[in-house]
């Protein structure tokens, strides 16, 4: 079944203290293209991420966002500098002596703390390595989730272009129940036209049935588009195969319209008749929306 590239999948994973959020969302890419996003802290884990994504998705483009949160204390430190204190509130007391000589001094604790530099937080650097198993059970549970948006897609996609597919085959086969009519219509207008310059009787009188055998002939032969309607009616075969196989299927799927499309401007450019060229021109306006389609599986 083929997948489409478009979809969204969310997973977290959690150690009492620590969780990791990992959400990807993804859209149309003829490659895969991992756009990742890391926390600070985890930006040594972004080539396992990105192994781990690269072994599920083969194209799309997918926009990766990793957030954490800790509630873990150790990740902090406030850290005092004592010296830095003692000399603020000597220059307090100095100058309350100076400026209110012999009141009682209350040390100003909170105007001291708030200088720069006495109080200061740490923040501990934790090891990247740490949160991988984290990471990676965030982010297989997010692969599942995108996974299966994708195979429904997927689903609804393949049911349409099969749709289109059957049409394809339709049209194929007015194509072939037309072709040895067009040659009895050459036929019959050369007939017509001999007629109406020599006039009936006197074109009766000279006609050359063995000659006009060859004229037919050498049309039909010119307009033939047999071995096109075989190429053409295993491409199509080919394409609805294809859609039902389990592997990413995109490349070869665009493969195979252009063979379809190549041999389609092969029997219009050798459609000598109006009913013929107007049956190729449905045949690949339906491609056309084939086409569209496809740019959307992986």
């Amino acid at each position: 079944m083929a997948y489409s590239m478009t979809g969204f999948g969310r997973g977290q994973a959690d150690d009492q203290i620590r969780r990791v959020t990992v959400e990807l969302k993804s859209v149309n890419n003829r490659y895969c293209d991992l756009q990742i996003r890391l926390p600070q802290a985890l930006y040594a884990l972004e080539p396992q991420l990105r192994r781990q994504l690269q072994a599920a998705i083969s194209r799309g483009k997918i926009d990766v966002m990793v957030t954490v949160e800790d509630q873990s204390s150790g990740l902090a430190q406030v850290l005092c500098d004592r010296d830095l204190a003692r000399a603020y509130l000597r220059a307090y007391e100095e100058l309350a002596g100076t400026l209110s000589p012999g009141q009682p001094f209350a040390a100003p604790l909170k105007e001291i703390a708030a200088h720069p530099e006495v109080l200061t937080v740490r923040r501990q650097n934790q090891d990247a390595a740490t949160w991988a198993p984290l990471l990676s059970r965030a982010a297989e549970d997010a692969l599942r989730q995108l996974t299966e948006m994708r195979r429904l897609e997927g689903e609804h996609l393949t049911a349409d272009l099969e749709v289109k597919i059957q049409h394809l085959q339709q049209l194929l086969a007015q194509v072939r129940g037309r072709a040895p009519e067009v040659v009895a219509a050459y036929r019959s207008k050369l007939v017509a036209r001999v007629q109406e310059l020599l006039g009936q009787e006197a074109a009766a009188a000279v006609f050359d049935p063995g000659r006009l055998a060859q004229e037919v002939l050498l049309f039909a032969d010119k307009a033939a588009v047999d071995e096109e309607e075989v190429r053409l009616e295993s491409h199509l075969q080919a394409l609805g195969r294809t859609l039902r196989s389990e592997a990413a299927v995109g490349k070869k799927l665009d493969f195979l319209v252009q063979e379809i499309n190549r041999e389609m401007n092969t029997i219009g450019s050798k459609a000598n008749d109006l009913e013929m060229t107007r049956l190729v021109v449905e045949m690949k306006t339906e491609l056309e929306r084939i086409r569209e389609q496809i740019q959307n599986l992986e």
